[in-house]
C-alpha cells in the first residue's frame, strides 16, 4: 500500500476503493516495516460510516480484530457516525495504573525480595477464575458494573483520592448492566480483582529519568522513587461483551443499508438500538477494569505495607481500549464524535476541562508500558495533539505467542532477567516465554516516533526491579 510522506514521522494513505478519508500513520521509517501487514486495516476502518478526519495508525500498530491495535478512528454522532466493538477490541478498558511509593530505589533493595514473593501470593493471575474480591453474588457484581472504582473504594479498598487521579473519576457514566448477558456475567463473577495472563502484568520499578520536573512533580515522581504498574482489563466479562454485540451489530448492519471490507468492523450507528445497547455494556466492561485495577492496586498497597513499611499513591489510571463520546474541533466546527482508541491512550492536554485540579497546568499522565527487561515511560498531552488527542499504549507486538515461545524458553529468559537484577514471579514459565521483549518493538523508538510526531511528551523513564506474570 503506497504511502506518502507528510512530515517527520507522518504518513498519509490517499482514499481510494471505499475508503471516506484517508489514512494517517504516525511512524518512524523504522518502524515503518513493522506496520506493513496492518496498512491494510487501516485503509478498512478508513470506510466506516460517518469517519472524520483520517484513520490513524500509532507508532506501535499492529494486526488487530477488524481494527489494528494501534489504531483510532473518529464517527461524527449526528451525521450517523457508527460504533464498531472492533474499534475497541475483547478487553475493554484494557488500560495501565502507576503509584508512586514513598521511597526510593536505594532504601528499598534490601525489602525487594520480601515485596516480590507477598506479590506472588497476593496477586491472583492465569486464565481461570480467582480474584482478590470474592464477590457474594450477583448484586455485587451489578454494583461494580455500574460503579468501578468508586464502588470498590467505597467498600473499603482505596482512598477517595484514587478517584480523582483516575480517568472518568473511577468510573464511566450511563453503564447499561441490563445489555450485559448472562454469560459475560457469569465469566466475571470470578475474576473481578485479578490480573489475567498474556501481555498484563504487575511490574514494581523505579524512576531512572525525568525528562520535565514540573509535570514529574505534578503527577508525584520523583528520580529515583519506586513504583508500581500495574496492565490489566476486563477480563472474560469484557470479551464475552464483545463477542455478544460483534453478533448483534453483524446481523443488523444490513437494516442500516451498512456494508463493511472485513465483518470484524460490524457497525450500527451510535444512535441506534445496536449502538446504544454496545456502549452501554461496554461502559459496565470499563467499570469492570477499573475496578479490577483498583482491587490490585489495593493488594499490592499491602504487601508493600507489610514488607517495606511504605505507601503507595495513585499518579494515575488510564484505559487503551474504549469508545467514547467526545466533542472535538474538526473543519473549524465543534462536532461530537465517538472516538474509537483501541491500543491507544488518551492524551489531554494541559488546560483540559476534564482533568483534576491538581493536574490541569501539567496535562494528563499517559503510562506506556514496555516490556519485561525494557523501560516504560510517563508522558503527558500536549496542545493541538493530533487524532483527536491520542497517542501510542505500548511497544506494539512483533511476534506471535506461539512464535515468541519458539525462541526462548522460560526458564532461560527467567536466569536472563534476574541476571540483570529483575526478580520475576511467573505464574507458567511458557507464559513467561510467550512475553519474551524480542516479541515487542523497541518501546523508546515507539516513544520517540509518539513524541516527533507531537502527540505528546516525555516526563519520566522508569526502569523495572521486579514482575509478576501470569
Amino acid at each position: 500500500m503506497e504511502l506518502v510522506q507528510e512530515a517527520d514521522y507522518r504518513f498519509r494513505i490517499d482514499p481510494h476503493g471505499a475508503m471516506r478519508v484517508p489514512g494517517v500513520v504516525f511512524a518512524s521509517r523504522a518502524l515503518l516495516p513493522d506496520a506493513e501487514k496492518s496498512l491494510e486495516q487501516v485503509a478498512n476502518v478508513a470506510t466506516l460510516p460517518g469517519i472524520v478526519g483520517a484513520s490513524y495508525a500509532m507508532p506501535d500498530i499492529h494486526w488487530g480484530y477488524g481494527f489494528p491495535i494501534g489504531g483510532v478512528a473518529a464517527t461524527d454522532v449526528d451525521e450517523g457516525g457508527v460504533v464498531s466493538p472492533g474499534g475497541v477490541g475483547f478487553d475493554i478498558s484494557c488500560g495501565v495504573r502507576l503509584l508512586a511509593a514513598d521511597t526510593d530505589r536505594h532504601s528499598f533493595r534490601s525489602a525487594l525480595s520480601a515485596v516480590m514473593d507477598g506479590l506472588d501470593r497476593a496477586i491472583p493471575r492465569g486464565a481461570g477464575p480467582g480474584g482478590v474480591w470474592h464477590l457474594t453474588g450477583p448484586g455485587q457484581l451489578e454494583r461494580i458494573l455500574r460503579g468501578g472504582s468508586r464502588y470498590a473504594v467505597e467498600e473499603g479498598h482505596g482512598e477517595e483520592r484514587d478517584l480523582r487521579r483516575c480517568e472518568d473519576g473511577g468510573a464511566v457514566a450511563d453503564a447499561d448492566v441490563g445489555e450485559v448477558s448472562v454469560r459475560a456475567r457469569q465469566r466475571g463473577l470470578g475474576q473481578v480483582g485479578s490480573l489475567g495472563s498474556a501481555n498484563h502484568f504487575l511490574e514494581v520499578q523505579y524512576v531512572d529519568e525525568v525528562h520535565d520536573e514540573r509535570a514529574a512533580a505534578a503527577f508525584g515522581l520523583a528520580l529515583g522513587q519506586v513504583c508500581v504498574m500495574i496492565h490489566c482489563g476486563s477480563r472474560g466479562l469484557g470479551h464475552q461483551i464483545c463477542t455478544d454485540h460483534v453478533k448483534a451489530m453483524d446481523r443488523a448492519m444490513s437494516r442500516y443499508d451498512i456494508t463493511v471490507p472485513d465483518r470484524q468492523l460490524a457497525c450500527t450507528p451510535v444512535d441506534s438500538p445496536e449502538g446504544r445497547a454496545y456502549l452501554g455494556a461496554m461502559a459496565a466492561a470499563a467499570n469492570y477494569g477499573r475496578a479490577n485495577r483498583q482491587l490490585l492496586s489495593d493488594a499490592a498497597r499491602g504487601v508493600f505495607r507489610g514488607a517495606a513499611g511504605a505507601r503507595l499513591s495513585l499518579v494515575y489510571d488510564v484505559s487503551h481500549n474504549l469508545a467514547k463520546i467526545e466533542t472535538h474541533t474538526v473543519a473549524g466546527a465543534r462536532r461530537t464524535l465517538c472516538v474509537h482508541r483501541k491500543g491507544a491512550t488518551r492524551a489531554f492536554p494541559p488546560g483540559h476541562p476534564d482533568l483534576p485540579d491538581d493536574l490541569r497546568e501539567a496535562g494528563q499522565p499517559v503510562l506506556i508500558p514496555g516490556t519485561m527487561g525494557t523501560a516504560s515511560y510517563v508522558l503527558t498531552g500536549v496542545p493541538g495533539g493530533d487524532a483527536f488527542h491520542s497517542t501510542c499504549h505500548g511497544a506494539g507486538r512483533l511476534l506471535s505467542r506461539h512464535q515468541a515461545a519458539r525462541t526462548v524458553t522460560g526458564r532461560d529468559l527467567r536466569a536472563r532477567l534476574e541476571s540483570e537484577g529483575i526478580a520475576v514471579r511467573p505464574r507458567s514459565l511458557r507464559g513467561l516465554a510467550e512475553e519474551t521483549p524480542e516479541a515487542y518493538k523497541d518501546v523508546g523508538e515507539v516513544v520517540a516516533a509518539s513524541e516527533g510526531a507531537g502527540l505528546c511528551r516525555r516526563v519520566a523513564r522508569l526502569v523495572p526491579l521486579g514482575v509478576v506474570k501470569g
